[in-house]
């Protein structure tokens, strides 16, 4: 054999098929990223509007049984269950059963919906409902197999995530570790970066804003603070273990007590209008994002038992059925439990509120990394080591739980893990 077979066979052994992925990604992820780019902008508009409304028309909050009776009629219709939603997506990644496109304009008009008329929900559930079923879809008509499907509804994931939290970094690893936990599915990571890249950039182009905020009092690692950080995460764990099993909790007891979903959404609005009536504040409903601001840079909270209120009323308002995301009600609980606790601790409220909120993140989703990044995207690098530990800390004690009951186990957290029933999975 020459020297020319043997660069020949080379390239047809060795670099041609990483070249030929590369290019179907390049080609493949962009699509995604500009579709979902644009229908995540979309998206972040409506819901800005839907929030500015509910604001300025406290009385839109009468009108929450009727939306919630909408939200039902629409899915049954569609014959779509309103219990599955993340769970769906992260089981079409897993297991190949893609979630319907008619997903994404339903989880649309349910959370805006929800946002409008007082709903306690985030956005990121949206985010990875529109953005796995749109990439399930985009996987099949640009005929790929069914790994790369797979990989397209990550992908997919990523970039609506990128687009309405303007944080492409943390989406890109987020999709990727969140299916299994102690798992990163590396295949996946070039078409998740790339389609967040480019989704994020579409957005921005299209006017939306992406988070950031100015942290006070932030600092570096020290001996000083760093034992008081490793306090901070241990409450965070207890409170991220506190907010998954209310949540989880919510929705059983909906499920099993009112069997009917209309009845059940009826009673949810109503106690949604009882609690908000009840605490006298409006600060609970929607995403509450304004809150969050408050406490990381001003250092104030609404109320001692802010974050307690805001779990609660967030459970009661998924739970029925209204429609929306756990993270940024996560972003709330855990960025007022830090404003809380960390001047006990002898922190600055503005930064234990910084990483609190991370670190409850990490403690609900298992993704100590996505975390990470999400502190440095969302309050810049300074406090870097600090996310580190919190999240390390948050990410062990939190045990078990989750907020997604499809987020697979496959690396356990402990060294010497007590017998478990193995699960299958694609990730393997």
């Amino acid at each position: 054999m020459n020297w020319k077979d043997t660069l020949r066979r080379k390239w047809e052994l060795g670099l041609m098929p990483y070249t030929r992925t590369f290019s179907m990604w390049l080609v493949c992820a962009s699509i995604a990223g500009v579709a979902c780019g644009a229908v995540g902008a979309a998206f972040f508009h409506l819901v800005s509007w839907a929030t500015r409304m509910r604001q300025a028309d406290p009385w839109l909050l009468y009108f929450l049984p009727v939306g919630g009776l909408v939200i039902v009629f629409v899915y049954r219709l569609c014959r779509m269950g309103t219990e599955r939603g993340t769970n769906a997506v992260l089981e079409s990644a897993q297991q190949g059963k893609r979630a319907p496109l008619r997903l994404t304009p339903l989880i649309i008009m349910a959370t805006f919906i929800t946002h409008l008329l007082g709903g306690s929900a985030g956005r990121e559930g949206a985010a990875l409902q529109i953005g796995g079923s749109m990439g399930g879809w985009l996987g099949e008509k640009l005929r790929l197999d069914q790994k790369n499907q797979r990989i397209m509804v990550l992908a997919g994931m990523s970039a609506v995530f990128a687009a309405l939290f303007g944080t492409p970094l943390t989406a890109a690893v987020f999709s990727v570790e969140v299916i299994c936990v102690g798992v990163v599915y590396h295949a996946a990571l070039l078409p998740c970066a790339l389609a967040s890249l480019v989704s994020y950039g579409t957005a921005v182009a299209l006017g939306t804003v992406p988070e950031r905020f100015a942290v006070h009092g932030a600092a570096a690692l020290g001996f000083d603070n760093a034992w008081r950080a490793l306090l901070l995460g241990v409450g965070c764990a207890v409170v991220g273990i506190l907010f998954c099993a209310v949540m989880h909790l919510s929705s059983h007891l909906y499920q099993t007590k009112l069997k009917n979903q209309y009845l059940r959404i009826l009673v949810g609005s109503g106690l949604i209008i009882l609690f908000t009536l009840a605490v006298g504040s409006r600060a609970y409903n929607g995403a509450g994002m304004d809150v969050v601001e408050k406490a990381i840079c001003e250092g104030e909270l609404v109320h001692p038992a802010a974050f307690l209120l805001k779990l609660a009323l967030t459970a009661i308002t998924l739970g029925c059925g209204f429609r929306g995301g756990e993270i940024v009600p996560t972003f709330f609980v855990g960025s007022t439990f830090g404003c809380l606790v960390g001047p006990l601790l002898g922190l600055d409220p503005g930064l234990a509120a910084a990483l609190a909120l991370v670190a409850t993140f990490c403690a609900v989703t298992n993704c100590p990394f996505a975390s990470i990044l999400l502190g440095v995207e969302l309050f810049g690098a300074e406090p870097l080591l600090l996310y580190l530990l919190v999240c390390a800390v948050s990410y062990l004690l939190s045990g078990n739980y989750s907020l997604y009951s499809s987020q697979m186990t496959l690396g356990p957290k402990l060294a010497n893990p007590p017998p478990e029933k193995p699960v299958e999975s694609y990730c393997h």
